[in-house]
C-alpha cells in the first residue's frame, strides 16, 4: 500500500528550528508534486509549502523566508527546515502527494498523517 509517513513533530520556543521530513513508501512510479499543508486550531487548512518534480517551489506569504521546503527524489522525501518560529506557527502539519503507482494510470493523492508542531516559550 501507497502511504505516507512523517517525522521530526514537537515542539520549539520561538525563534527556534524543526525540521519536518515526509517519507512515500510503497510501489511508486513517480511523483507530480509534494507539499505542506497546516491547520491551525479554529482555521481552515492552508497551503504553506509546493514542490514541483522540477524543483519549482512556491511559499505562503506568512512563511515566506523562514520555512524552506526541499526534495530527494531517489529517496522519495520531502523535507520542511522551519527556522524563525512563531508562535503563529503552532498547527497541525500534512504531507501532501500526487503520485503514480503505474505509468498509464491516474495519480493518486495522498496524505500524511498531521503530527502536531508547537512553539512556544
Amino acid at each position: 500500500q501507497v502511504h505516507l509517513v512523517e517525522s521530526g513533530r514537537g515542539s520549539a520556543q520561538p525563534g527556534g528550528s524543526l525540521r519536518l521530513s515526509c517519507v512515500a513508501s510503497g510501489s511508486i512510479a513517480s511523483i507530480n508534486a509534494m507539499s505542506w499543508y497546516r491547520q491551525a486550531p479554529g482555521k481552515e487548512p492552508e497551503v504553506v509549502a509546493n514542490i514541483t518534480s522540477s524543483l519549482y517551489t512556491n511559499y505562503a506569504d506568512s512563511v515566506q523566508h523562514r520555512l524552506t521546503i526541499s526534495r530527494d527524489h531517489a529517496k522519495n522525501t520531502v523535507y520542511l527546515q522551519m527556522n524563525s518560529l512563531k508562535p503563529e506557527d503552532t498547527a497541525v502539519y500534512y504531507c501532501y502527494a500526487e503520485a503514480r503507482t503505474g505509468w498509464h494510470t491516474p495519480a493518486d493523492v495522498l496524505w500524511g498523517q498531521g503530527p502536531q508542531v508547537a512553539v512556544s516559550s
